[in-house]
């Protein structure tokens, strides 16, 4: 059985999504990133606030952080490249959200240190991700190489190296899976900060969900989509039995 067969309408839906979600995500930053807020911060001027406000200190200069409870700050290139490194504490900050006072740029730099509160806190599915991490990463790579040499190999040898690939690739799709709570959970805690702080007002605070929940769905469509090619797997090396 080829690779594009019939069982490929299972993506459709997940496809669908994807598009949906990417629009959404673009369309909301490019609205809210040209709307300013009264405090005026910058992204990396609320960052630090909110992370103050969690009783954690910002590492400053090129010393990294120090401990547990403190975490460094910096600009990274590129655009939405937003993102919290585990591994050595560090939040990396876009240049448009590192220097924007834009509802987008505080939004999402709240998001990103939800995170970080995340990890200080030892928030149990953000810990359980780092851990699928590593085979996360060996299934992406190569469960899909491994499954379609099975597809030319006899009956016997074809199903251990497709199963071979479902089950890689199965640790991908849980990961995907585990990465819905902890996204949710960082907005969910962005938007508290930034009300609890009165760093936005209600109207910005509706611009800020607007973009955190666009990007959630982006995580979404990436469950989906990984949930749909796992399956699509099963039904193809169940059609070599």
């Amino acid at each position: 059985m080829l690779w594009f067969d019939s069982t490929i309408v299972l993506l459709i839906p997940a496809i669908a999504l994807a598009l949906w979600a990417q629009y959404k995500v673009k369309s909301a930053y490019a609205r809210y990133s040209q709307v300013g807020t009264r405090a005026g911060l910058t992204g990396a001027e609320a960052a630090a606030r909110v992370l103050r406000d969690a009783g954690m200190t910002v590492a400053r200069g090129d010393r990294g952080a120090a401990n547990d409870r403190s975490c460094a700050i910096e600009m990274v290139a590129g655009e939405m490249t937003d993102h919290y490194d585990p591994r050595t504490r560090t939040l990396r900050l876009s240049q448009d959200v590192y220097h924007g006072r834009s509802v987008a740029a505080i939004g999402i730099a709240a998001h990103e240190v939800g995170h970080a509160i995340q990890h200080a806190n030892s928030y149990a599915p953000l810990a359980l991700r780092s851990v699928m991490y590593p085979v996360s990463s060996l299934g992406s790579t190569l469960a899909f190489p491994l499954f379609f040499i099975g597809l030319l190999f006899p009956s016997g040898v074809s199903q251990m190296l497709m199963m071979g690939g479902i089950l890689l690739f199965a640790g991908a799709v849980a990961f995907t899976v585990v990465t819905l709570p902890v996204e949710f959970n960082a907005s969910n805690r962005a938007i508290k900060a930034l009300a609890h702080g009165g760093y936005l007002t209600e109207d910005e605070l509706a611009g800020a969900r607007r973009v955190l929940s666009a990007a959630a769905l982006t995580y979404v469509a990436a469950a989906a989509m990984a949930v749909m090619n796992l399956l699509r797997m099963l039904l193809i090396a169940r059609g070599r039995d």
